[in-house]
């Protein structure tokens, strides 16, 4: 990374966050429900990548989050990480989870830890992301964060 990661609110419609998601096989069916925060992550106004939450009181979901091919490798996956959870944190989370079928073993350097779904909150449970969007077998994470 060569300077402070920018951090700017996306709307769900913008084009280049969902041709991002599309390319990486991540969802977009839901973008535009209610309880969204979504942003755009820059380094020296170059677009590096994109992140999200979504809000149920205390919890949060981490989502969406991906890094443009041609930035990866230079630290911005757990940079732009960062960037959500202290998000969170200051929009009133005390546990962020995410759900992900390919990258467990990076957020498990960052701090998740797998979690029996039986465990999660049910606004979690009943979100979009793991009711439908999400494959079954992917793993559910969670990490306490504090504000």
């Amino acid at each position: 990374m060569s300077g402070e990661l920018e951090q700017q609110p996306v709307s769900c419609a913008d084009e280049n966050l969902r041709a991002a998601l599309q390319a990486a096989r991540l969802p977009t069916g839901d973008l535009d429900e209610d309880g969204r925060s979504l942003f755009r992550f820059a380094d020296r106004n170059a677009t590096i990548g994109y992140g999200g939450l979504e809000h149920y009181g205390d919890c949060a979901l981490l989502r969406s989050l991906v890094v443009l091919p041609q930035q990866r490798g230079h630290g911005y996956g757990e940079a732009i990480t960062r960037r959500l959870l202290a998000q969170a944190a200051r929009d009133g989370a005390r546990m962020v989870y995410l759900l992900t079928d390919s990258a467990t073993s990076f957020f498990e350097r960052l701090g998740f830890a797998k979690v029996d779904r039986a465990t999660a909150p049910a606004a979690i449970l009943q979100t979009r992301q793991v009711t439908s969007l999400c494959p079954a077998a992917a793993a559910l994470l969670a990490k306490p964060v504090q504000g």
